[in-house]
């Protein structure tokens, strides 16, 4: 049945009914006239794909389906938003859809970053659109300014804040002084922190993410196996301390950047870490579960995204911002972004990674120490812009802060320091990214 607009409705499956599948399914069903003035055809709602169909879920009981790969495959459905999670069977789901011509709305990292290869070939192979603004920092714009807004500039760096638990985590450690440990168990409490929190203070959701932008930013396919992770369970509010002394604060750093190769040509590099960014940094000033990205572009210069980069409602704006798009293309006859994957630029290692680095070395208090100190760093190359001792006795520290140099040559120095007597351990060991030397 075509609707006042003499377009028929587009028909729209929901696989997954959790935090952002409610809210977009409520979007869907409250906003209906609204959205179809935007998009030019009625949307309607196909059909909810659940584990559980039993429960009070504050829609009908007939749109609600067990039968996920059923409800995909329905000749009545145009589009598919899913929400599930997981990899291999939104994968299938995914698969199913775009081989079936229809268009796929995803806020699904994890699958994009094992497999956006595959789906886009599949997507471009059908004559489908396959969106996913909502994959990287929530409802933040961040995908579509890449693909679309900048697509004539060349993209050099790509830097930012895209996991809220753990720069939740961190910010509050910086305010109150608290350890880890008491502070991921507030954010439990709060809501911030999963009940298995290791995907995000591990680093694996921001190295997820990561590789999304990589792939965009660089017209490259990178994957999260491509991308160096440390995760920042290991940051103490001693470092944090130190930061504070040298004006810095910690984040959790998501970081893609096109470099220059031993032979001149461009690479790519992609890695997340823990780091110490100067207090006069944009990103030194997100705070709390917020999330942020940096770009860098060579016509545009520096452009920030700021804002909310979790949640169902915030979460849900993104996917129908997608899902949207993708219904005003299948009315107007159009495509959006297709892969872009032209550059095939190689991905660097760590080890020629070049940084400035923070080196925390609890060491006898005694004459000499400094001198074998600094000469392990002047041996392998690394300069030493600052030295700074804490403590004294039993206790004493030496916070060392480096110039630029590589992560080979600073790991070397690493391995030289922990062999010489006067150090009793290498407590930690951070990069400072973002600082203008």
């Amino acid at each position: 049945m075509e609707g006042a607009s003499g377009q028929r409705p587009l028909g729209v499956a929901v696989l997954g009914h959790g935090t952002v599948g409610a809210e977009v399914v409520n979007i869907i069903r409250e906003d209906a006239l609204d959205l179809q003035e935007r998009i030019g055809a009625p949307l309607e709602l196909r059909g909810v794909a659940v584990r559980d169909a039993s429960s009070d879920r504050g829609i009908p009981a007939e749109l609600l389906t067990t039968d996920a790969e059923a409800l995909v495959r329905r000749d009545d459905v145009d589009l598919v938003v899913e929400l599930i999670g997981g990899i291999e069977l939104p994968r299938t789901l995914v698969r199913a859809a775009l081989d079936a011509g229809k268009s796929v709305v995803t806020a699904n990292k994890a699958l994009l970053a094992a497999y956006t290869g595959e789906l886009a070939e599949a997507a471009e192979s059908h004559n489908a659109d396959l969106y996913f603004e909502a994959a990287v920092a929530g409802a933040i714009p961040v995908i579509r300014p890449l693909t679309q807004s900048l697509a004539g500039d060349r993209v050099d760096r790509v830097m930012g804040i895209v996991n809220g638990t753990t720069n939740y985590i961190l910010s509050a450690m910086d305010e109150s002084g608290a350890d880890y440990e008491t502070t991921l168990a507030e954010a439990g409490r709060l809501g911030y922190a999963e009940a298995d929190p290791t995907a995000d203070v591990e680093g694996f959701d921001a190295a997820a993410k990561a590789a999304i932008l990589a792939s965009i930013a660089f017209h490259t396919r990178v994957t999260a196996s491509d991308v160096y992770r440390e995760g920042m369970s290991s940051i103490t509010a001693a470092d944090l301390t130190s930061a504070r002394a040298l004006n810095c604060t910690i984040k959790l750093l998501a970081i893609c950047e096109r470099i220059s190769g031993p032979d001149g040509r461009d690479r790519v590099s992609a890695r997340v870490y823990p780091a110490l960014v100067p207090r006069e940094h944009p990103l030194a000033t997100v705070a709390g579960a917020f999330n942020a990205v940096v770009v860098e572009a060579q016509a545009a210069g520096r452009l920030m995204f700021y804002g909310q980069g979790a949640g169902g409602a915030p979460t849900a704006s993104a996917v129908m911002g997608d899902l949207v798009m993708a219904a005003r293309n299948r009315v107007q006859g159009g495509r959006g972004p297709r892969e872009s994957k032209y550059a095939k630029l190689e991905i660097a290692p760590m080890s020629d990674i070049v940084t400035r680095y923070y080196v925390n070395l609890q060491v006898a208090d005694r004459a000499g120490v400094l001198s074998a100190v600094a000469a392990e760093f002047a041996t392998r190359g690394v300069s030493i812009s600052a030295v700074r001792q804490e403590g004294a006795g039993d206790g004493a520290r030496l916070v060392v802060l480096t110039h630029r140099a590589t992560d080979r040559a600073l790991a070397d120095t690493v391995a030289a320091l922990e062999n010489l007597e006067s150090v009793t351990a290498v407590t930690s060991v951070l990069r400072l990214e973002g600082s203008a030397e």
